[in-house]
């Protein structure tokens, strides 16, 4: 006997198509949720590095790589032309002040101080045979103005006896008045001789005082070539270490031609060159340190170069108290420059997030730890280690500081 068939429902025909639009209308609800919560993205909490906002002084620093060079590096240069005739010091040797580098040679230079020993020997010469003169002249002018005046003396006499013999009436008016006239002629042109006398003396004065002074410039360019001479031999002007030679024996060098480099090395400076960022803000007297086996050495910045080159310049640093024992010429220290003075300030650690983010926003953690979400924030100044907060984010919170270039868009991270 037949057993019957039940009848399905219709709704069994179509069931998986009304599951497959069931699981599509979960889906668009899904993606609606998502869409109206923002983008959300999974990540492994390990591989993140979690920072937190804290309140306290911060301290606008540069660091910097320098190099320790010598306080100061002398050229030497040579005073005298001439060839190198031997080469005393050689490169590395510590040297005194006054200490010989090198002497040259330099025959024209023989010759010209044999020259104007010649000459200087002839002006001395021709000094002494024109002094003999001018002294023998000078008795001469003596001589004549002692007879000059004596001449007077007598004419004056014979006038006063003349006018007693007119006064007793031995001699007439007219004899007298002719003896009067001759005196008075004879006193007037002593009086004239008298004064060439004094003038042909004041002359033979001053022309052995010109003659004296042109001796004694001949004897002074004497002396001057006898020193160039002294020139030939090139010595230390200060003492520290000579650090290259740059000539050889037999070598042609002219006036004032380096031939080589002093280092002076009873204290030392720090080179460094910094990002043309800093270019304004960077000054002569800017406090730094340098860090050399858990201790800190303060430096100041003595010399600032604002010319920039492939965007740096140089700035130059000396040490204000300590110097580190093992600091030596070339020798690299990393260089804390300080832009100012400590302050407070709300400061979170460094990380890559400022690269992909530009200090705009960083993902802070809720409390419990599980999920991150993007908040905008604004920078302030920043240090190798630290970025100051100026708005955004309170003391105590936590933020991702790492791993942005992972993930993307999401407005949320769930952690795990």
């Amino acid at each position: 006997m037949d057993r019957p068939i039940a009848k399905k429902p219709v709704y069994y025909k179509y069931r998986y198509h009304i599951i497959g639009g069931i699981l599509f209308l979960l889906l668009c609800i899904y993606v609606g949720i998502l869409s109206s919560g923002g983008r959300k993205l999974r990540t492994n909490m390990e591989n993140l590095l979690i920072g937190e906002a804290v309140a306290g002084k911060f301290l606008e620093y540069v660091d910097v790589e320098g190099v320790v060079q010598p306080i100061l590096t002398i050229r030497v240069n040579t005073r005298e032309s001439g060839s190198v005739e031997r080469i005393v010091s050689e490169d590395g040797t510590m040297l005194r002040r006054g200490d010989t580098i090198l002497v040259l040679s330099n025959p024209e230079l023989l010759r010209q101080i044999e020259d104007q020993q010649d000459e200087w020997e002839k002006q001395r010469i021709s000094y002494e045979e024109k002094s003999i003169e001018m002294e023998q002249k000078s008795i001469n002018l003596q001589q004549l103005m002692l007879q000059a005046t004596y001449d007077l003396n007598r004419l004056e006499k014979s006038f006063e006896l003349d006018k007693e013999e007119y006064k007793m009436g031995v001699k007439s008016r007219a004899q007298l008045e002719v003896q009067e006239d001759e005196f008075a002629f004879k006193a007037k042109n002593t009086e004239l001789q008298l004064q060439g006398l004094k003038h042909d003396s004041a002359m033979a004065v001053i022309r052995k005082e010109l003659m004296k002074n042109d001796l004694e410039r001949e004897r002074k360019k004497y002396e001057h070539t006898r020193e160039r001479l002294e020139e030939l031999v090139v010595k230390a002007p200060i003492a520290g270490q000579l650090s290259f030679v740059r000539v050889t024996p037999g070598q042609q060098v002219a006036s004032g031609e380096a031939v080589g480099e002093i280092k002076v090395l009873d204290q030392f400076k720090i080179h460094a060159a910094m990002s043309e960022y800093y270019v304004d803000r960077i000054t002569t007297g800017l406090p730094a340190t340098i860090s050399w086996q858990s201790m800190k050495y303060p430096l100041r910045i003595t010399k600032v170069v604002p010319e920039v080159k492939d965007r740096t310049f140089d700035i130059d640093l000396v040490f204000t108290n300590e110097v580190p024992e093992t600091v030596r010429i070339g020798k690299n220290f990393r260089v804390q420059v300080e832009l100012g003075q400590p302050e407070d300030a709300l400061v979170i650690p460094r990380g890559d997030f400022f690269q992909v983010t530009g200090g705009q926003w960083i993902y802070k953690l809720n409390a419990a730890g599980n999920r991150a979400v993007k908040v905008p924030i604004n920078i302030g100044w920043q240090n190798p280690l630290q970025y100051e907060i100026i708005s955004g984010l309170q003391p105590g919170d936590r933020i991702i500081v790492t791993g942005y270039n992972t993930f993307g868009n999401a407005d949320e991270l769930i952690l795990n």
